[in-house]
This record gives structure tokens, sequence and C-alpha cells, in this order.
């Protein structure tokens, strides 16, 4: 097997590394603090409204991001994208305007008490509207340049951006909640600053304003692009489902602050998703240049193998350290959302296999199967919903996702083998699922002597799976004393 094709992509996962765990560990520090200093319905308001753009985002400016970096890594004319993608979040942009003043113009006042009674706020729904419109605006443009920069190859820049935007979204949050007080206002300005803050950054980096000068029409790029992207909507709008549709839920059926502890259970699946993350980037550059390989049967089966090893071993380790974690991460009456943990932990790492087998999928161009899989299980969350969150409260939103995202994960599996024979050794990995649970229901149960139970269920993975995790340690490991060595030689 070709070592160039482990080399890219470890490389790129090195660059990831530390853009997406410097950012998100220094993220992760500041939940103590947005715990302390807005309420549970403040931080469920704030929730739902970036909930919300994971959905309007990619759905009103039609995937051009993705398609962006998709053309961008085929090594189509960049300019052209650039101008092409810009173009569509502008449209994006002054649609959701449009859609927030009329909105604004014709709604009923009963209407707009009714929501905010279920916010348990007394600020004026117009003001969340004109702010949702200026974040969508911020975190439409952010996200398309780091999906170009990514496509473009220009991983340093995407870091750069990314980096700056966890320092800009640090210092405005200290700076707007501690110094000036604002509450949620505060929070949200916060996230507007540092959106497009990085996103100038980038743009400046790629010298955006001569390459949208020079860069020539484009007709046919533009109308393949958006083909791609609009292909992608089922899969993009099922996906927010399944990622989002429990808050909308757990606001409508239980409030604003049952689903802003229900947010805050997120933040410990975060850890999780951050390695999910650098994963899923750097293989989705890799996938689209050896999707045509002689071999990539092995090549794309032996990745599941140590992907699917990594996930669960993490999963397995935070929920025995749950509510070390949960102490410290959550203040005043948000400590009791670590029981809606574990579930969620779980979901990550069918999610996570799902993303792997969407991006074969998406490097075939074949966005139309995994919108039929997260389609499905978009349809299985929103039923499971209903029903367990009657029954269960906000814990039966979090069991209803992760059964969706292993409808998911199972339908993905069948049409990524239509393009890809895969050999993953479904066995023993359904067994170490199931593992996976009944960890979960022991701390969340609390079993007399769940520490120790969890402690050798946590011990029995890891030694299931460390003939796949130490070809990468050791992989890593060679790469690293190899930049020791050159650096050693210059000096």
């Amino acid at each position: 097997m070709s070592k160039g094709r482990y080399g890219y992509l470890f490389s790129n996962m090195a660059l990831f590394t530390v853009s997406n765990f410097v950012s998100k560990l220094l993220v992760f520090l500041l939940v103590p603090f947005y715990t302390s200093v807005l309420s549970e319905a403040e931080y469920g308001v704030a929730d739902v409204m970036q909930t919300t753009l994971l959905l309007t985002v990619p759905l009103l400016s039609i995937n051009i991001g993705e398609a962006a970096l998709r053309f961008a890594l085929s090594g189509e004319d960049r300019k052209s994208i650039l101008k092409t993608g810009l173009k569509y979040v502008t449209r994006a942009v002054s649609l959701v305007f449009a859609l927030g003043v009329a909105v604004i113009g014709v709604g009923n006042a009963g209407v707009f008490a009714l929501i905010n009674e279920r916010l348990h706020t007394q600020a004026p729904l117009a003001t969340y509207i004109a702010v949702f419109i200026v974040l969508f605006a911020a975190d439409s443009v952010y996200e398309f340049m780091l999906l170009y920069c990514q496509g473009c190859d220009r991983t340093k820049i995407m870091i750069t951006g990314s980096i700056s935007c966890t320092a800009l979204v640090i210092a405005s949050n200290l700076c707007l909640l501690l110094i000036f007080r604002l509450g949620l206002y505060g929070y949200l300005a916060a996230q507007i600053i540092s959106f497009f803050g990085a996103a100038l950054i980038m743009f400046i980096l790629v010298k955006g304003a001569d390459a949208l000068r020079s860069a020539e029409e484009n007709e046919e790029l533009e109308r393949t692009m958006c083909d791609y992207g609009r292909n992608m909507q089922l899969y993009a709008a099922s996906s927010w489902a399944n990622n989002a549709i429990d808050r909308y839920f757990i606001l409508i059926m239980l409030g604003s602050a049952a689903n802003g502890l229900y947010g805050v259970a997120y933040k410990i699946p975060a850890i999780l998703t951050t390695f999910q993350r650098i994963f899923a980037q750097a293989f989705q550059m890799s996938a689209v240049k050896e999707y045509q390989g002689a071999d990539r049967a092995e090549f794309f089966s032996g990745l599941f193998k140590k992907y699917n090893a990594l996930m669960v071993v993490l999963c397995a380790w935070l929920i025995y350290f749950l509510k070390l974690i949960a102490a410290f991460l959550f203040r005043k009456g948000f400590f009791e959302a670590w029981v809606l943990v574990p579930p969620l932990l779980v979901s990550v790492i069918f999610g996570a296999l799902e993303g792997y087998l969407g991006s074969i999928c998406l490097a075939f161009k074949d966005g139309k199967s995994m919108g039929r899989a997260t389609g499905t299980g978009a349809l299985v969350n929103i039923v499971l919903n209903f029903v367990l969150i009657s029954w269960l409260g906000a814990l039966g939103a979090a069991v209803a996702t992760l059964i969706s995202y292993f409808v998911m994960f199972v339908l993905a599996y069948v049409y990524a083998s239509s393009h890809v024979r895969l050999s993953v050794g479904f066995g023993m990995n359904i067994l170490c699922y199931a593992l996976l649970l009944i960890e979960s229901a022991c701390v969340m149960g609390g079993l007399p002597g769940w520490q120790i139970w969890n402690a050798v269920i946590a011990l029995i993975l890891t030694g299931i799976y460390l003939r796949e995790l130490m070809p990468v340690a050791k992989r890593l490991v060679e790469r690293i004393n190899g930049k020791r060595m050159i650096r050693n030689d210059a000096e």
C-alpha cells in the first residue's frame, strides 16, 4: 500500500489536530464560565439559534461550501469557485434578511407572546430575529471560507482562520460577558465578531480580492457546483434533523431551561467529536484523491477499522470519567445534565462512522444515497423524539439520537459498499458497541461498584482494539521523530 496515501492523510491530520485541538480545548475550558454567567433559559435560547444555523446555512446556500471543497480538490478553476461561492452566500444572506423582515412585519403578537413564554424571556422576539440575521451572515461567510481553503489545500490558512475564530470568541466573551455583563446578547455578539473576523483573515490570506477581480465567468462550473450542492440538500437537511431536531422537541415539550441542560450536555460528547472532526477533515481530502485507486477497498477498510477503534476506546474512557468531567464543567443547576451524556457519546461513534462512509459516497459524487440514509435516520429520530421525550423527558431525546444514528450508520454501510467492497469485522464491533451500552447503563443507573465494572469494560475494549491502534501510534511517533531529525539537521 502506498505510503504516500497515508503520509498525505497523517500530514493533514497533524495540521487539523493543531487547529481543532487547540480551538476546542480553549472553548471547552470556557464552559464553566458560560454555565456561571448564563441561566439555563439563556443558554437554551443561544443553543436554538446555533442549532438553526446548522440547517439554514447549508440549505439556503445550496451547500455551496461543500461544492467548493469538492471541486477545488478536483483542480477546477479556484478563482471562479470563490466568486461563485460568495455569490450564493450573498444570496442566502439576502433571503434570510427578507424573511426576517417579513416575519417581524406580519408577525402575530399573540404568537410572539407564546414563543417568549416557551423561551422564558421577556426580550422582544424581533430583537432575536435581527441578531439571528447578522449571526447567519457571519457564520455563512466563515463556513464557506473554511471549506474553500480546505478544498484549495490551503490547510495552514484554514487553521489560521479556525484559531483566529477561537481567539476572537474568547476575547469577545470575556469582554462582553465579564466586563460589560451583556449576558445572552454578549454571548451572541462574541460569535458574530469571531466569525466575521476569522472569515476576513482567511479572505485576505488567500488574496480573495485579487482572485475576485481576475475571476472569469464560468457558467458550466457554476451549474455543476449548484447541481452538486442541490443533490446534497436532502443529506444536509437530514443530517441537521439528526443533530438538532431533538433541541426543538425539548424546547416545545419541556421548555428552554431543559433545552439549556440538553445543550450543555453536548459539551462532553464534543470532546469525542473533536477527534472525529480531525479525522473526517483529513479523510475527506484523501477520499477524493484515492477513490479511484486499484487497492481502494483495502485502503478504506483498513482506515475504517482504525477509526472505529479510536472512537470506541475514547468513548469508553470518557464514559468512565464522565462524572469527574461534569463536576469540572457544569456549574449551578447544569450538573444534572451529566445523565444525558452517555447515549450522546455513543451516538457520536455511529455519526462518525456514518460520516466516514458518507465521504466515500461523496467522493463518487453520490450524494443521493447518503441523502436516503440520513433521511431515514431523520424520520426515525422525529418519531422517537415524540414518543420517548413524553416518556423519559430529555433523556428520551438522547436515546432517540443514538438509535437514529445507528440506523444511519447501517444504511450508509450498505450504500458505501455499492462503491467499495468493505471488510470491517462487524461481529466483534457489535459486541464492543454492546459493552459501551452496558457501561453507560452502569453509570446512569448508579450500579453499586460501577467504577470497577466500567474500568474493566474500558480496559477490555482497549485490549480488543490495541492491534488496530498500535500501528497508528507508531506512525505518528515516527512522523514526529522524523520532523525532529529534520529540524536538528537544519540547526
